[in-house]
C-alpha cells in the first residue's frame, strides 16, 4: 500500500453531492434500539479536484477527481502535466469525475471531504460486480433445467434457441451461456449508517457489488 492509502484522509475539504470509497467488506453494527445492522465498510481516500468542467466549456457542469499517485514509470507526459495543478507529479491511478454543480470558490488541488456525505443520506451506487468467468444458462440466467432421471437427455443446456424459415435466425438477447458477471451494477435508495471522519470510513446499509477494494461511486438522491 502506497504512502497516501496509508495517511487518515481529513474531513477538511469541498463537500460535493458525492464521493468514492473502496470497498473493504461487510460487518455488523448496532443502531439507537439495540437492531444489528448489516453494513458494508468503504475506505476513503484522499481524492484531489484535478480539473473543473463547466456548462460554457465543456456542455455540462462536473468535478473531475483524482487519487493514489501513479509512479513515474507508468505515467504517460499527458497525464502527467493534467494532474500537475492538482499535486500529482506523476500521474494518478484513478481519475473521476461526479456531475455536480460547481462550488463558486473551487479550485484544483482542493481535496474532496469525507463529509460530503453523513449519517442518514440516502445515495445511489454504482460498482462493478465480481467477474464470475464463463458460465452456463442455468447457473448464469437461473434456468431450471431438465429433469434428472428416467433416461432423460436433457439436463442443464439452454434449449431451443432458433425460429422457423422465418425469421430463420436467433432473436437478440436470447439467453445463452456466456460471460456472467463484471458489470456496472447500480442500486439505489442505500442509506449511510455512519461516516467515521477519523478512520477514513462510511458505513452503508447492506451489500455493494464487487470484490475487495472495488471502487464504489456514492451520490446523493
Amino acid at each position: 500500500m502506497s504512502e497516501t492509502q496509508t495517511q487518515t484522509p481529513s474531513a477538511e475539504g469541498v463537500k460535493l453531492n458525492g464521493l468514492y470509497a473502496f470497498k473493504e467488506g461487510m460487518a455488523t453494527v448496532y443502531n439507537d434500539k439495540g437492531e444489528a445492522v448489516p453494513v458494508t465498510v468503504l475506505r476513503y481516500e484522499t481524492w484531489k479536484v484535478s480539473q473543473i468542467k463547466t456548462e460554457e466549456k465543456d456542455g455540462y457542469s462536473a468535478v473531475q477527481l483524482a487519487a493514489v499517485p501513479k509512479k513515474a514509470k507508468n505515467a504517460s507526459g499527458a497525464e502527467t502535466q493534467h494532474l500537475k495543478a492538482a499535486g500529482f507529479e506523476s500521474g494518478a491511478q484513478y481519475v473521476k469525475e461526479l456531475r455536480t454543480e460547481v462550488p463558486a470558490d473551487l479550485k484544483l488541488g482542493d481535496s474532496l471531504s469525507i463529509d460530503s456525505l453523513a449519517k442518514g443520506d440516502v445515495v445511489k451506487i454504482t460498482s462493478t460486480s465480481k467477474g464470475r468467468g464463463f458460465q452456463g444458462s442455468v447457473r448464469r440466467w437461473n434456468f431450471a433445467g431438465g429433469p434428472a432421471t428416467h433416461g432423460s437427455k436433457f439436463h442443464r443446456r439452454p434449449g431451443s434457441s432458433g425460429n422457423r424459415t422465418w425469421p430463420g435466425r436467433v432473436m437478440p438477447g436470447k439467453k445463452f451461456p456466456g460471460h456472467w458477471g463484471d458489470e456496472t451494477i447500480t442500486v439505489k435508495n442505500v442509506v449511510v449508517v455512519d461516516v467515521l471522519p477519523a478512520e477514513g470510513v462510511v458505513l452503508v446499509k447492506g451489500p455493494v457489488p464487487g470484490s475487495k477494494n472495488t471502487l464504489v461511486r456514492l451520490v446523493k438522491g
